[in-house]
């Protein structure tokens, strides 16, 4: 009786191994603010899923290393692969290789080039970047116009230029601008990218500063620049009240600045909701279930009054 109970618990205990599904996740780096709450997301989703597992490789910025990560899923017969890339311009090859092992997968976050055209089984779960710039760009205008500058002169900040998200971004500020959808003669002095940095936005920030170049403002394309950008100019003795600044991605570090009076307006973006949505259309993709090719989560607009229902959500 006793062989038989220990032979019926291993049988249980490997019936449930068999049954677990296993996703991948090879995330762009983990040291980003806004990445780490987007991963938290995926990682909590699946703790609170019975029998759902999820290995998490860091590809540390590098489209080389994230490549073998993908392969080294595809290898260890992962169920699905949900990746947020380093390179938009460079998932080809990643697509390639799980289509080719027949593995479904999901981007995240960052959308690839090649959206519109992925493969069956592969789909695309994030928000929609023409959102997030436009909702940043038309706020600025708007306090621009309430506080009486016409014209006003900015600075933007782009994120890392292999990123569409940067690319979407800043071509949302010059849409804004060239469809005449702002309230103000919006002037941008200059635009050069600090790569989503804190503190390459400080430097980048303190050197425009150097050229003694009358401005009104700064649009980045995240608040991590935004809150650089903001350093550097507390640092120069810059009133925060004389100037606009605007960010995206609504992170606690975001609300506080604002909080502070020193942020004017930031959009929210769902990290969490991301994560999880991801870890959601890659399991109904490995159980043989439809999913949209393109599944968005809503930016939402981020000013001082209603700051406060964003709070608890980055």
């Amino acid at each position: 009786m006793r062989k038989f109970l220990l032979s019926a618990a291993m049988f249980a205990s490997l019936a449930s191994s068999a049954s677990a599904e296993t996703i991948g996740v090879s995330m762009a780096l983990f040291d980003d603010n806004f990445l780490t709450v987007l991963r938290n997301g995926m990682v909590e989703k699946a703790e609170s899923m019975e029998g759902v597992e999820v290995q998490v490789e860091d590809a540390q910025n590098d489209v080389a290393k994230q490549l073998d990560q993908i392969n080294n899923f595809v290898a260890s017969g992962v169920d699905a692969i949900i990746v947020n890339p380093v390179d938009t311009s460079a998932t080809e090859a990643m697509s390639q290789a799980a289509a080719s092992a027949g593995v479904p997968l999901v981007y995240v976050n960052r959308e690839p080039v090649n959206a519109d055209a992925l493969p069956d089984n592969q789909a695309f779960v994030g928000s929609d970047e023409r959102e997030s710039g436009t909702l940043e760009t038309k706020e600025i205008c708007r306090i621009f116009g309430e506080k009486g500058k016409d014209p006003a002169r900015v600075y933007v900040m782009m994120g890392e230029l292999s990123n569409q998200a940067a690319v979407q971004r800043t071509a949302d500020i010059h849409d804004v601008i060239d469809k005449g959808e702002c309230d103000v003669t919006l002037e941008i002095i200059d635009e050069q990218t600090a790569n989503w940095s804190r503190d390459q936005a400080q430097n980048l920030m303190t050197n425009w500063l150097s050229t003694s170049e009358p401005f009104d403002g700064l649009i980045s394309n995240n608040d991590e620049m935004a809150i650089g950008a903001i350093q550097a100019m507390k640092a120069s003795g810059i009133a925060m009240e004389d100037v606009v600044v605007g960010g995206i991605d609504a992170t606690q570090d975001a609300l506080q600045a604002m909080a502070a009076g020193d942020l004017d307006v930031t959009v929210f973006q769902d990290a969490a909701g991301q994560g999880s949505g991801a870890l959601d259309a890659a399991l109904k993709l490995a159980r043989g279930e439809d999913v949209d090719q393109k599944v968005y989560v809503p930016f939402q607009l981020v000013t001082p009054e209603n700051m406060d229902q964003f709070a608890s959500r980055n």
